[in-house]
């Protein structure tokens, strides 16, 4: 066996162990990007090297295996990459105000660095690629968040339970029924006020001076989901009015940058036979639109909807030196 398919194997008993339905053939496949039948030796030769594999059929029919009483502490692989991965994630939840999330992948870090004995050498390794690595983040001011507020709605979406805040200029305290929180240039509470309506919509957190869970839980929308809620919009603002099919088309100097663009999670992009690019999707947020399409200057044109349109034309320049 080379060292690679070693590894490999280690990495499946060590996923076949961590999950607690064990892992099917399908999800082998997903996680090193192989064939059924590779996935099939890779559960045959688990099976011939550990003597403590399960393998059941779950409701689906579906065949899962799982390692009982694994015991893998001692089957450590290199922790580089995991301490580096953690470490970027800790930074970010602090840029962003999310200090509870901060601290608990600091400890998931610290935890896994005293399980390794070369901690050293690790801490070094991990500590050369992250001095080599900048904060990237979106360009431009962002809206600075109250992380105890951020932490009351973190904890009320874990019941789900009941908010109470005060919001914006409001002397009255709201409650609020909290379904998500949208990330972006402004972080948004995608939240229901169940004493004004009954659809879920956006506040601003920051314009939320005031929160406090209550021991109240409440049901979630019926189907509703953060990420379908968050496609219905091509930033983070809704607006049910503006929703519509969206259609730009990019001249073929500007193309090729735009195909590797991801506008929206359900676009579609349709190349032309003169070299343009055509991308579709459905979305509302056109002031946000109009944002991101300044700055193409006239190597995009807006197709649909009209009102885009106008809100765009007479304002493409043809001077920027560089496209996004």
């Amino acid at each position: 066996m080379s060292f690679s398919k070693a590894q490999d194997l280690i990495r499946l008993a060590q996923l076949a162990a961590a999950r607690r339905g064990g892992i099917s053939l399908e999800e082998i496949c997903a996680e090193f990007g192989v064939s059924h039948r590779t996935a099939q030796r890779m559960t045959d030769a688990l099976q011939e090297t550990f003597g403590n594999v399960s393998a059941n059929d779950d409701e689906d029919r579906k065949r899962r295996w799982r390692l009982v009483d694994p015991g893998l502490d001692r089957l450590q692989l290199r922790h580089e990459t995991g301490v580096e991965a953690l470490e970027i994630a800790v930074r970010g939840a602090e840029a962003e105000g999310r200090l509870r999330h901060a601290r608990a992948l600091a400890d998931l870090r610290d935890g896994l660095l005293a399980r390794v004995p070369t901690r050293a050498r690790v801490e070094a390794d991990a500590e050369a690629v992250l001095t080599a690595m900048g904060q990237v983040t979106r360009p431009g001011p962002r809206v600075s968040l109250v992380p105890m507020v951020l932490d009351a709605i973190i904890e009320a979406l874990r019941g789900p339970f009941r908010l109470r805040v005060r919001y914006n200029r409001d002397q009255a305290l709201r409650i609020l029924e909290p379904h998500g929180v949208l990330l972006g240039h402004r972080t948004y509470l995608a939240a229901r006020d169940a004493a004004k309506a009954d659809e879920v919509r956006n506040f601003r957190i920051d314009l939320i001076h005031e929160a406090e869970t209550l021991n109240e839980s409440f049901a979630l929308q019926d189907g509703f989901t953060i990420a379908d809620y968050a496609a219905q919009s091509f930033g983070v603002w809704q607006d049910p009015a503006q929703y519509g099919e969206v259609i730009w088309r990019f001249v073929p100097e500007a193309a090729e940058r735009a195909a590797g663009f991801r506008f929206h999670p359900h676009q579609t992009l349709e190349l032309q036979d003169d070299g343009s690019l055509i991308v579709r999707f459905h979305a509302a947020g056109w002031v946000e639109m109009t944002w991101h399409l300044y700055q193409w200057g006239d190597k995009v044109e807006i197709l649909a909807p009209e009102a885009l349109r106008k809100m765009v034309e007479g304002h493409r320049r043809s001077d920027f030196a560089a496209m996004p």
